[in-house]
């Protein structure tokens, strides 16, 4: 079932429009247009409808840098020096992390997307980025689609064309609570199984610094599912106050399947990205929440499908995707499943 509402007003003077999908089992999941944001998730859980996916007011949405819920693009995750060499040439981007572009810069997230159409289970959006759009070069038109199945699967689909190459990476930056996901709870005593044998080192800012390395021997061996507090902060990780890696996937699905800290609810990531970005919420705190109150870190965790970051700049990473080639389209797609034990 589809309803449909609107609240407030944007930066363009227009009110955001609002879309409510629920499906028999009860499910029920919100997307606004602004930023074509995922704002909510509920799950009955005990005769109860459950939050759990971060979020915040609405109005906050314009503010807060966390990026909740978000479409990011047209790179998510970070291009070094917000500089690369395509097809001979160097490609200068608007930088908006330190001397970095971090998620497309004044990216999709940002904006409003048209409602391109919807249906009882489905709304999908589209947005158009000029060429020189925060240093990108060519004309992209995009879109991304939101499913809500009777399976509780909520089903991202996202498709693009570009007039010229250029990078195009987009996923969606929703962070997860499976205990608590309206006040705050620390996702670290949430249960973390990953389909990775490889991830990808970073330094301080992010920027990839080594090859990558297998998870073999280190505490970024989730072959095995085990509890995020169980290796926190070793070795990488304390350059980044945390998990915010990529992992490159090995293409069994589901990819990921994280548990709340009682195992009573599940949630299984497929994708058709081949990396997947792990962020535990290290710097969520000051987030807003949805009670008036504020996040704290580690109260949420991000599994975000992409392309590995700063790709544009590794041709060796570029087997894996990352570049968008001219007039070919670009076709990704996420499911993130929730399945709950009584």
């Amino acid at each position: 079932m589809l309803r449909q509402s609107h609240t407030g007003l944007a930066p363009d003077g227009k009110p955001f429009k609002l879309f409510t999908l629920t499906n028999q089992q009860g499910m029920c999941i919100q997307l606004m247009d602004w930023g074509a944001t995922w704002l909510s998730c509920k799950i009955p859980v005990n005769n109860q409808l459950q939050e759990v996916l971060l979020g915040c007011h609405i109005q906050d949405y314009l503010t807060q840098q966390a990026y909740l819920g978000v479409t990011v693009g047209r790179y998510a995750n970070r291009i070094a020096n917000s500089r690369f060499r395509l097809n001979g040439k160097t490609i200068y981007l608007n930088a908006n992390q330190g001397k970095h572009q971090l998620h497309g810069g004044k990216g999709f997230d940002k904006g409003r997307w048209q409602v391109e159409k919807c249906g009882d289970n489905f709304v999908q959006f589209s947005l158009f980025s000029a060429d020189g759009d925060q240093g990108f070069v060519g004309n992209l038109q995009v879109k991304v689609s939101y499913r809500l199945t009777e399976k509780n699967q909520v089903r991202i689909e996202f498709e693009g064309i570009c007039d010229q190459d250029t990078p195009l990476n987009l996923t969606n930056h929703a962070y997860f609570n499976l205990d608590d996901a309206s006040a705050g709870a620390d996702v670290r005593q949430h249960w973390l199984q990953l389909n990775s044998e490889q991830f990808l080192p970073v330094d301080q800012q992010g920027i990839p610094n080594a090859p990558l390395k297998a998870v073999q021997g280190t505490s970024f061996d989730f072959r095995q599912a085990k509890m995020i507090a169980q290796d926190f902060l070793q070795q990488e990780q304390r350059l980044t106050k945390g998990y915010d890696h990529a992992f490159l996937l090995n293409g069994t699905q589901p990819c990921a399947i994280l548990h709340s800290s009682n195992r009573q609810i599940s949630l299984s990531v497929s994708t058709s990205q081949p990396a997947l970005q792990i962020y535990t919420g290290n710097y969520l705190a000051g987030t807003p929440t949805r009670l008036g109150k504020t996040y704290q870190d580690y109260q949420g965790i991000a599994l975000e499908p992409e392309c590995l970051p700063d790709t544009p700049n590794h041709p060796e990473w570029q087997k894996y995707g990352g570049i968008s080639k001219k007039n070919q389209p670009y076709r990704q797609w996420i499911v993130y499943e929730i399945n709950v034990s009584n």
